[in-house]
This record gives structure tokens, C-alpha cells and sequence, in this order.
């Protein structure tokens, strides 16, 4: 297979108009520019990260981007029991590659959900196996688990779809005077984040990466930056992704002041709105527990660690729960990467 540029990446992928951004050539300028070398094929943006004495992990996020048993498959849509992914019609070459970069392992995290045809959840390795020659990864780089929040309907369909809790405090947020809007100043937000992986206890990326990001989508009409204000005072602030039929909630921070105002709630909402305005259909809150709905319900109200902390104000927009498979791993170096695994268990 020919290596693709960007331009050649972004020609391919109109024909999977709804592929996941983290498989757009955005993406792959970001991480390009923050540590990752990227090489498209017509099949996968991979993304190599560089280990001691030039071995390196390949990763393949929210992808492959390929076809399904003949027929064209928009990423994230849901396929049906027994149907193969035709691996073996790019593997080859994704091996030739990844042996070329001396790849300890290449991770693969895909683009579906655990479903059953009636849409409840289903173990890990029933429909969602991994493909022949990979295994099942105990450890994921994205989360495993998120929320989808439906988009579809009116406005008022939306909301009726929230808790009532969650919708009172959008409506409170506007009687207390909160005004949402775009925002281009990044250091302010980079500041609310600082705030708020102190106050959470989790990591932040440098100003210099939020400000890379912005540059990359927001020309492209697939990223806003909106932040909550009360009498000019920012309280919180998001940068929302978009691409296709889908929007992604990464990063969101908030200040400790004026926290009974509420404004990351209408924050959210206006983040929502903001997608449908783009004819999306799904917002996708982006990370909580590993759980199922049943221990997340029983312990969110007792659990801050983690994503715990935040489940509590997601679950509240009305999501879906919904799972991927977790990772799958294709080993190309069994005793470096039985050390890999190691350390990644005890960086956890």
C-alpha cells in the first residue's frame, strides 16, 4: 500500500464521511507535533511512539477506517454479529511497517461499540473479539467507556431527555446570569485547567498542546472553544470536536469560584447546541468509570477517584452507556513486550 499525506488522508476519508476524528489528519498533525510519528495507509492513520534503543509502539485510535464484509460502514456503527473485518487485506502491510519501525506491538483500539442487536451490552469477547493473530489488551489509552448523549429531535427533546436535576440547573445558570460564548484567549483557558487538575487531581496538557489543537480544527469548522462567564469572570470552559454525525466532549475545565451559579451545566448544553447547529446526532461526554450501569448507580454518590468524579455530573445529560472493546494488541516482540506490559501496569 501506498503512504498516503495528509491531503491524500483527508481525499480518502470522504468516503467515510463519519469516520472518528481521532483518524482525521488533524488529529495526526497533533500528535505529530507533541512526540508521535504518523504514517497513513489507506486503511489506518497510525501513530508510532519512540522507546529506548529505536523500538517503538505502534497505535492505530478509533480505527481501522475499512470496509465491512463488501460494504461501506460509517465508523461507530454498530456491526451485526459474525461479521469480519477484512483484516487481512491490509495487515500485510501494516506488519511490513511496523517491523520496519522495530514496533514492540501495534495497539488497536476500534471504532465499535459492545451491542447486541437489541442494544444492550455484551462481554468483551463475544461479537467483539479481536481479530485473528491480535489479543485482548488489559490496557486501553482511551476510555473504554463513555456516555452518548442523543442529539436527535428538537431542542425540547433533547432536554426532556436529561435528568430533571440537570435541567434545572441549566435554566438556573441563565436566571443567575450566566452567558456562554466562543473563546479564542487559550491561555485563560489553559489557566481553568490548572485549576481544575489540581482541584481533581488529574494531568493537564501544556498550554502549548490545547493551542495546537485549535489551530488544527477550528479552521475546519470541527472544534469551538466556549467558555461560561458571569459578569465577565470566566467560571468554566470547553473545547468541543466535531466531525461527520458526531461530537466529542475533551476537555472542559471550571473555576472554584461561583460554583452555585452552575455554568458548567449550560456550558454543556451550549456545547450541544453547538453540535447540532453541524447536523450531529451524538455527543459523546468522553470518559466514565469501567463499570457497568448497576455499580455505577450503586457507588457514584460514595467514589471521586478517577472518572468517578465526574460520572455524578455527566450521567445527568442523559447518555447512553455504551462500551468498545477495549484494545486489541498484535505482539511483534513477545519478551519486550511482556515487560511493556509491566510498565504499564505499574505507571497505572
Amino acid at each position: 500500500m501506498p503512504l498516503l499525506s495528509a491531503v491524500e488522508w483527508d481525499d480518502f476519508l470522504k468516503a467515510y464521511p463519519d469516520a472518528h476524528i481521532l483518524q482525521t489528519s488533524p488529529w495526526g498533525e497533533l500528535k505529530a507535533a507533541f512526540g508521535w510519528e504518523v504514517i497513513r495507509l489507506p486503511a489506518a492513520q497510525i501513530l508510532f511512539r519512540r522507546f529506548p534503543l529505536g523500538f517503538t509502539l505502534a497505535y492505530i485510535p478509533k480505527g481501522p477506517v475499512v470496509r465491512h464484509c463488501g460494504t461501506v460502514v460509517p465508523s461507530g456503527t454498530v456491526v451485526p454479529s459474525g461479521t469480519v473485518v477484512p483484516w487481512e487485506q491490509f495487515l500485510p502491510e501494516v506488519d511490513a511497517l511496523c517491523l520496519k519501525k522495530k514496533a514492540i506491538l501495534l495497539k488497536v483500539e476500534p471504532d465499535l461499540w459492545e451491542s447486541s442487536p437489541q442494544g444492550k451490552e455484551v462481554t468483551p469477547l463475544s461479537q467483539s473479539a479481536p481479530p485473528p493473530g491480535f489479543s485482548l489488551s488489559l490496557q486501553t489509552i482511551q476510555p473504554p467507556r463513555t456516555l452518548v448523549v442523543d442529539l436527535s429531535g428538537s431542542e425540547e427533546q433533547v432536554l426532556s431527555r436529561m435528568k430533571q436535576k440537570t435541567r434545572y440547573n441549566i435554566r438556573l445558570a441563565l436566571k443567575k446570569g450566566v452567558v456562554v460564548r466562543p473563546l479564542s484567549d487559550l491561555p485563560t483557558f489553559h489557566r481553568l485547567m490548572q485549576t481544575t487538575g489540581e482541584r481533581d487531581r488529574f494531568g493537564v496538557h501544556s498550554l502549548a498542546y490545547y493551542q495546537r489543537a485549535y489551530e488544527l480544527f477550528h479552521p475546519r469548522g470541527e472544534c469551538e472553544l466556549l467558555v461560561a462567564e458571569y459578569e465577565s469572570e470566566p467560571l468554566a470552559a470547553l473545547m468541543v470536536f466535531a466531525h461527520g454525525r458526531r461530537a466529542w466532549y475533551f476537555y472542559g475545565a471550571s473555576s472554584d469560584e461561583q460554583r452555585d451559579r452552575m455554568p458548567a451545566y449550560l456550558l454543556q448544553w451550549e456545547a450541544m447546541r453547538w453540535a447540532r447547529g453541524l447536523g450531529c446526532l451524538e455527543y459523546d461526554l468522553w470518559g466514565v468509570p469501567d463499570a457497568d450501569a448497576d455499580t455505577l448507580e450503586a457507588h457514584f454518590t460514595e467514589r471521586s477517584d478517577g472518572l468517578w468524579g465526574v460520572y455524578r455530573f455527566k450521567r445527568g445529560f442523559g447518555g447512553r452507556l455504551r462500551r468498545s472493546p477495549g484494545a486489541w494488541d498484535r505482539i511483534y516482540n513477545p519478551v519486550l513486550y511482556t515487560f511493556y506490559r509491566w510498565w504499564t501496569k505499574r505507571e497505572q
